[in-house]
C-alpha cells in the first residue's frame, strides 16, 4: 500500500506503551491491520545504577510521542483518537489535520532507534581525555590505555593501547573500559 504514511501521535507520558498495545489490539479487532502496519516507540537504552550494578533499562526516547505508520483513510483517524491515552496526532494547528512527517525525520527516528539499541548509553561520557583506562570487553581485554578523544556524538571514545610496544589508537565504546 502505497498511502502509508509514519505520523507522529502524542500520548500521555508513561502511557506509551499501553497505547502502542491499545491500538495494535484495535486494529486487529477491526481488521484494519493494513490500515495501521506499525507503531514505534523510539526508545533509548540507559544505564541505572541498582544497589551498585550497571542495570540497562529501555525508556521511551521522546517521553509521550509514538510514531504510527498508518494510511489515515476513513475512520482510522478517529479510531486512534479514541484510543484512552491518546492525545492528538502531531498537525500543524490545533485540531488541524495530522501531518505526515518526512522520509528523513522517519529513517533519522528510526535509524536513531537502532544506534541507541545497539549498546546502552549513558547521558554524558564519564571519562576525560588523557585518563587512563583499561579495556574490559572485547579483542583488547585487559589491555591498559590513555584516552585520545571523547566522541560524544557516538558515544564513543578514542583509546590509544599499547599493543607490542607500539600506540595503537581504537575507537571503543565505553561501555568496553573502566577507570584504572
Amino acid at each position: 500500500m502505497s498511502d502509508l504514511k509514519w505520523y507522529v501521535l502524542k500520548s500521555i507520558s508513561g502511557q506509551e506503551n499501553k497505547v502502542k498495545t491499545y491500538i495494535e489490539n484495535e486494529m486487529k479487532r477491526l481488521g484494519f491491520e493494513n490500515f495501521v502496519t506499525q507503531v514505534v516507540i523510539p526508545m533509548e537504552k540507559v544505564i541505572q545504577m541498582r544497589n551498585g550494578k550497571k542495570v540497562p533499562k529501555e525508556k521511551p526516547y521522546y517521553p509521550g510521542y509514538l510514531m504510527v505508520e498508518a494510511n489515515l483513510v476513513g475512520e482510522i483517524p478517529h479510531i486512534i483518537k479514541n484510543i484512552p491515552g491518546v492525545i492528538s496526532f502531531l498537525s500543524l494547528t490545533k485540531g488541524g489535520d495530522p501531518v505526515p512527517m518526512r522520509k528523513s525525520e522517519v529513517n533519522r527516528m528510526l535509524g536513531r532507534m537502532d544506534e541507541l539499541s545497539e549498546f546502552a548509553v549513558e547521558t554524558a561520557i564519564p571519562f576525560v581525555v588523557g585518563e587512563n583506562v583499561k579495556v574490559i570487553d572485547g579483542p583488547f581485554n585487559g589491555f591498559n590505555g590513555t584516552i585520545e578523544k571523547l566522541h560524544e556524538d557516538k558515544k564513543k571514545i578514542e583509546v590509544s593501547v599499547m599493543i607490542f610496544g607500539r600506540k595503537t589508537p581504537m575507537e571503543l565504546s565505553y561501555m568496553q573500559v573502566e577507570k584504572v
